[in-house]
């Protein structure tokens, strides 16, 4: 993929920041295949719900995921209309896809254990 915007290297060494911690990008890998809710990131990281919604926050407060209301629940995706998109797809592609992590989860019985 050739990118045809330019970033300013303030806005790219933010994006890199967010992606350096190995939680977030896997959330965002994730998130470029499948909406996911908070809870299927608890289960999948055997984390507590408030570190993930701090992880999830951040990537929000940046504008690189969205969130929507289902009923209760909120489920989150990859914001495609951010500014940066397209240098964030080249990222996430060099990423090796996560769907081991969505197929456990669905065999302990716990994908979108939320609905």
């Amino acid at each position: 993929m050739n990118i045809v915007q330019r970033i300013e290297i303030d806005q790219a060494a933010a994006i890199l920041k967010l992606l350096g911690d190995k939680t977030r990008l896997t959330m965002m890998r994730i998130l470029a295949d499948q909406d996911c809710c908070v809870c299927e990131f608890v289960a999948m990281f055997d984390a507590s719900q408030p570190a993930i919604s701090q992880h999830i926050r951040k990537l929000k407060d940046a504008g690189l995921v969205n969130e929507s209301r289902k009923g209760q629940w909120i489920f989150y995706s990859l914001n495609r209309e951010y500014e940066y998109f397209d240098f964030l797809e080249m990222l996430l592609e060099a990423v090796p896809g996560q769907e081991e992590k969505l197929i456990e989860l669905e065999k302990q019985g716990k994908r979108i254990s939320c609905n």
